[in-house]
């Protein structure tokens, strides 16, 4: 819902600004702060290199308390060894500091410390140190301070990613708003580089890790850019109690609706962070069917999203769909070659072994589409199904990443 920002949700405070990072100007340390101890959980990467903000917050996030998130753009702060750990550290202990003198109380642990740039750099933590108490002293709710925090979270993103929902658990009303930044460096395996949902939502810290779980492996786990797992990966949700709704119970009708909700903001954002990926001109859905086990279906989606055959096909528009069955032919799924199907854009171009009579003209017309749908029916089994969302590759691609550190 467009009338929703982030800060539209009650007792959140955010803000950014440019502390001297980025040398373009833009807004490179950004806040979100909840006003009273909010309940939080989050996922991080799976990836065995990470950055010093994900191995202190992984810490401080074990107690699923928080009143804050801070982040700065720009350089990421990973392979930084001890150094790297005390300026994350110090990040925390500073935000927490600067918040107490604005009444809101809470120590250095309650503080999430995300960073997102260049690998193999140290922070200027002379800025950082400088632009905190400045930051906390102009956070706000407004929506101009959301809009601030949506673009300071940003690196290679062309534009900011947001979205939110209006619910009620039981009859009491309840907000939901999230943001997010990804656009390279994304595949699976956690959530896909930084996004944050906050809600008014009274929830335990047990039932509120669950749902985010289920949520990340079915939207931000189901995006694949460019099969390169980041170093910085975090997902974090944060519930402070505003509502007064009566904490949903596990497997009750208001975690099914709490949860129907985290979804729909967490799939709204993975699918725009795939139509940003780097050079990206088409977004792309890859669904699979008939598979036996959800992993098998999953395996043959990602297959098809990571080809890089099947990527640039996309961008040309090709009508080359042979590449999208084989791609889930080889992908290890159980695919059985007589009972399988393929169709691009609703259209069946494959069936049960042979091509169907649809005219490549058609088919190519549909591929020139800025959103594309793949969907393939393995012909194994109607128990299982699986949905990736990735983007098409082209030439622009190669030139931010080749180019990225100068």
């Amino acid at each position: 819902m467009s009338d929703i920002q982030i800060t539209s949700v009650p007792g959140f405070l955010a803000g950014a600004l440019n502390c001297g990072i980025k040398a373009s100007g833009k807004p490179d340390l950004a806040m979100l702060v909840s006003e009273n101890t909010a309940t939080a959980a989050g996922v991080f990467t799976t990836n065995k290199i990470v950055g010093a903000p994900v191995i202190v917050g992984r810490k401080n996030i074990k107690r699923g308390r928080l009143i804050g998130c801070v982040t700065n753009s720009g350089c990421a702060n990973v392979c930084t060894g001890k150094r790297g750990i005390a300026d994350a550290l110090r990040m925390c202990e500073l935000t927490s500091e600067c918040l107490a003198q604005r009444g809101i109380l809470g120590d250095e642990k309650k503080i999430l410390p995300l960073s997102t740039g260049i690998i193999g750099h140290y922070l200027p933590m002379e800025n950082i140190s400088e632009g905190i108490p400045r930051l906390v002293g102009e956070i706000g709710a407004s929506a101009e301070h959301a809009e601030q925090f949506a673009h300071g979270i940003l690196t290679t993103d062309t534009r900011p990613k947001r979205a939110a929902v209006r619910f009620h658990l039981g009859k009491t009303p309840v907000m939901m708003a999230g943001a997010c930044k990804g656009s390279g460096m994304v595949a699976p395996n956690m959530a896909t580089m930084l996004a944050y949902i906050v809600t008014d939502a009274a929830i335990s810290r047990a039932v509120l890790h669950r749902a985010v779980k289920t949520v990340a492996d079915q939207t931000f786990n189901c995006v694949s850019i460019d099969q390169h797992t980041s170093t910085s990966d975090t997902f974090v949700c944060m519930a402070n109690g505003r509502a007064g709704n009566a904490p949903p119970l596990p497997d009750s009708t208001a975690y099914r609706d709490f949860t129907k909700a985290l979804m729909a903001v967490a799939d709204d954002m993975a699918q725009q962070i795939a139509a940003d990926g780097e050079g990206a001109t088409k977004m792309v859905t890859i669904e699979v069917i008939g598979a036996r086990f959800a992993s098998r279906a999953r395996k043959a989606a990602m297959a098809i999203a990571n080809s890089p055959l099947v990527k640039t096909a996309i961008h040309g528009g090709d009508p080359n769909w042979g590449r999208f069955i084989s791609a889930a032919g080889y992908s290890g799924s159980g695919l059985n070659p007589d009972r399988a199907r393929c169709w691009v854009g609703g259209i069946e171009v494959f069936r049960h072994g042979r091509p169907t009579d649809v005219p490549l003209e058609q088919i190519r017309q549909v591929m020139k589409e800025k959103r594309l749908t793949i969907r393939v029916d393995l012909g194994v089994s109607s128990l299982a199904s699986a949905k990736v969302y990735t983007c098409d590759l082209s030439r622009e691609y190669i030139t931010i990443n080749a180019d990225y550190h100068t």
